[in-house]
């Protein structure tokens, strides 16, 4: 069934209350079930499992990858087999669409644990108890909740804004339940059946969507078999406590794609690559095999994928060992091979600087670029009202105003009182903070709506730097502040993201507030309770909390990156070297261009600012696969697009290229953390 949609000149000259009766009579689907016991406990359990694997992805990569889709073919594919099975019965398109609201909302809640908290716990040496994460995370991403429904009502019901990722989520679900009754109140019957989960739908939407789904879970499945034979937890459970083989014996996939050349290279004096004079391996060159950049490549794209190498091959092929050669960068330690540098120990060192600077100026250059999109956020403010503007059509289904206007001071004044008591934030700064992070929001809201991206990561760093410049003592009132800034800004987008399939096929607004409560729960819940085990597993307060909770697996990149900008507020400027500066104006100015030039050309130039930054901060070895996968998965696009669309090769390499990528990392990601947790409640138990 098509969607239906207002046209250009429909949105531009309508009132909001004629947009609002047209919605409630021709796509408004009314007692439909949709946030029911069954999805909302379906939204919450899948919320958790994508929530954990964007931890383990963001620890690997820092960033967060959208799981909007991937949760719709997830909860679909589910939905499916209880049905086939005589479990379950009558899943509706809006069940299908709250599962994907509540998993979404979930999967987005460890952004802190791999940024701004994390980085404050490392820049203070300490370690936060559970319960203060949880309840950070959770009062901050229902600030966000409580900040995005009035700019519901504007961006969505009036202006109509495309929110891509959220239209693609509605057209995904409309293909999958092509025989769902008809919305609105004009063709709404009391005893409308319900079609069960795929009925109606074409032959072809019927094979396409059961090929998706086959794609997702054929995708985890190799990749956690792959894992489960490199990972040595499953393996020395398997071979030694389960099978009595040795422990010495015990036999697993090697990770490392060239440790066999150089242990026999140790034996037999082969020749070792360097790069003016370093050991490639002391400068965190050493490819590895690692499933889930693999598919993170697939889901990033090429042009991401090849920015991300630009800026590895630049820093650890050549400004890093250049710097070595000429003794900026002095060795932490010498041994009895030679001296000992590591990636860290570049990256703190030296590296870092560039790499911050490139993408700070990058994302900033990238948001300022698009004057419009600032402007556009605040112009609908201030306009004035059409022509008999005024009546609240849809009053009985969106959650009240009053709810935001009540909810928003008091979660503010909770927020700025749990900093004070926490973090030692000063209240005033605290209470300054509120007002800008607001502002900062609407701008975010309002460029998810255009673009499907949302800045936090430089409108982050406005309120890092502001709040650094007015407390450079206290670490956390830049980092925390921050902190708030990016979980208000992405919860609300991330909302409204949500909101826009709900509003496309005919949800109840309210309930789709609700389910996202729920899943800022779940999420919470899922991230808090995994960074422990799965990041501190053998915490020794004895030692620096940095080295321990940024480890070779898990370099938290984006700790590192909070974490570099906190410094420098801090210092001033003055730790920096002479040449490190020189990069960072080079880099600043590099990173402008960049952008100007990306928005200049229609997003057609090829290198992206931030991704080159990225790949300075994440190991080489994790830039190497992600551009192997992008690489694979451009090249199978480009093979079977001129076959047929109804061929199995086209079905599979076009149309389900993000289920298959996507299944990589949470068949890979979930396998990993298994690992981890056997290795820690079992093995080391």
């Amino acid at each position: 069934m098509a969607l239906q949609h207002l046209d250009d000149e429909q949105i531009r000259t309508w009132t909001r209350e004629q947009k609002d009766r047209w919605w409630l009579e021709n796509v408004y689907r009314g007692n439909m079930p949709q946030l029911t016991i069954r999805s909302g406990v379906t939204g919450f359990v899948l919320g958790g499992v994508l929530s954990a694997t964007n931890l383990y992805i963001g620890a690997k990569t820092g960033w967060s990858l959208g799981v909007g889709v991937t949760s719709v073919i997830l909860a679909y594919a589910m939905f499916r087999a209880f049905a086939r099975a005589g479990l379950m019965k009558g899943f509706t398109i809006l069940e299908n669409n709250a599962v994907q609201s509540v998993a979404t909302a979930a999967g987005y809640m460890t952004a802190p644990l791999v940024s701004s908290l994390t980085a404050f716990m490392v820049m203070t040496d300490t370690v936060l108890p559970w319960y203060e994460i949880f309840a950070w995370m959770s009062v901050t991403s229902i600030l966000g909740v409580l900040v995005a429904f009035p700019m519901k009502r504007r961006f969505i019901n009036d202006e109509q804004q495309p929110f891509p990722e959220g239209r693609a989520c509605a057209v995904v679900l409309d293909s999958l339940y092509a025989d769902a009754p008809l919305g609105g109140t004009k063709n709404m019957v009391d005893d409308m059946p319900q079609p069960r989960v795929g009925e109606g739908a074409t032959p072809h939407e019927q094979w396409l969507g059961g090929l998706k789904a086959q794609a997702l879970f054929g995708a985890a499945g190799i990749a956690g078999a792959i894992e489960f034979l490199k990972l040595e937890g499953y393996q020395e459970l398997l071979q030694s406590r389960l099978l009595g083989r040795p422990a010495d014996a015990v036999w697993h996939l090697p990770e490392k794609l060239l440790g066999w050349y150089y242990d026999l290279g140790a034996q037999y004096s082969w020749w070792v690559p360097k790069i003016m004079g370093t050991d490639i391996r002391q400068l965190g060159i050493s490819p590895i095999l690692d499933i889930t950049m693999f598919g993170a490549g697939g889901l990033t794209g090429l042009r991401i994928a090849n920015s991300l190498m630009i800026g590895a091959l630049l820093n650890f092929g050549v400004l890093a060992p250049w710097m070595i050669s000429i003794g900026e960068i002095l060795p932490k330690s010498v041994g009895p091979d030679g001296p000992i540098f590591g990636r860290a120990h570049l990256l703190n060192t030296w590296c870092l600087w560039w790499g911050v600077a490139i993408m700070v100026t990058g994302s900033l250059a990238g948001l300022v670029a698009k004057p419009q999109v600032i402007i556009s956020a605040f112009t609908g403010m201030f306009a004035k009202k059409k022509k008999d503007e005024g009546t609240d059509v849809l009053g009985h289904i969106e959650l009240p105003l009053w709810v935001s206007f009540v909810g928003v001071p008091i979660f503010a004044a909770l927020s700025v009182f749990l900093n004070w008591l926490w973090f030692d934030i000063n209240p005033w700064l605290g209470l300054l903070a509120v007002p800008m992070i607001i502002v900062l929001t609407l701008i975010a809201a309002n460029a998810t709506g255009l673009t499907s991206t949302t800045p936090t990561g430089s409108l982050s760093k406005i309120t890092q730097f502001t709040f650094g410049a007015l407390d450079r003592a206290n670490p956390a009132t830049n980092l925390i502040t921050a902190g708030m800034t990016s979980e208000v800004a992405s919860n609300a987008s991330n909302l409204l993201m949500d909101i826009k399939p709900g509003y496309m096929l005919g949800a109840k607004p309210r309930q789709q507030a609700w389910g996202h409560v729920i899943g800022v729960i779940g999420g919470g819940i899922a991230a808090t309770f995994l960074f422990f085990p799965l990041f501190l597993p053998e915490y020794d307060p004895s030692l620096p909390l940095g080295p321990q909770v940024m480890t070779e697996k898990f370099p938290m990149p984006g700790v590192d990156i909070w974490k570099g900008v906190a410094m420098l507020i801090a210092s001033g400027g003055k730790a920096l070297h002479t040449s490190s500066i020189i990069a960072m104006g080079v880099a600043a100015v590099v990173g402008i261009v960049f952008e100007v030039l990306r928005v200049g050309t229609k997003n057609k130039f090829p290198i992206s600012a931030v991704a080159v930054g990225l790949g300075v901060v994440i190991p080489f070895d994790s830039s190497l696969m992600m551009w192997s996968g992008a690489a694979f998965f451009a090249l199978m696009a480009r093979y079977y697009k001129k076959k047929d669309p109804g061929t199995t090769g086209h079905g599979l390499w076009i149309e389900s290229q993000e289920p298959i990528a996507a299944g990589l990392v949470a068949g890979a990601a979930l396998t990993g953390i298994g690992d981890q947790l056997i290795s820690v409640f079992i093995l080391h138990g």
